[in-house]
């Protein structure tokens, strides 16, 4: 959780602080191969040098990107969680719960789905 220091001292509403760092350590512990890393200014995790999924800290909510094919392939599941999302993103808002579950499906779906790909994102 090192590299993800400077991230968090940044964030200035200790609850969003906590619960972004809440986030990324359930995910460092759960998903142990994955690559701690920030990018563009922002925490996410790699597998072998392909992006898996990020997050970004905004006002109300706390963004999460598993990339296109993971929001269309949870799409029904996000919408029954009460998640708002766009086509790249999903807002957690800070005033709810997570739904780990689902977070552990995208994540999964990911990892498997991008085994064989050699490129940062998906083509």
């Amino acid at each position: 959780m090192e590299i993800f220091a400077d991230y968090l001292a940044h964030i200035d509403n200790p609850l969003h602080r906590d619960r972004t760092e809440e986030v990324l350590a359930w995910i460092t512990e759960k998903f142990p191969n994955l690559k701690p890393r920030i990018a563009w200014n922002q925490p996410m995790f790699t597998d072998h040098g392909t992006f898996i999924i990020g997050f970004s800290v905004s006002k109300h909510h706390l963004a999460v990107a598993p990339e296109r094919a993971g929001i269309d392939h949870f799409f029904d599941e996000i919408k029954r969680a009460g998640y708002d999302h766009t086509k790249l993103l999903i807002r957690l808002p800070w005033d709810r719960p997570i739904d780990f579950s689902l977070l552990e499906k995208m994540i999964a779906f990911n990892i498997t789905d991008k085994a064989d790909c050699s490129t940062f994102w998906r083509k």
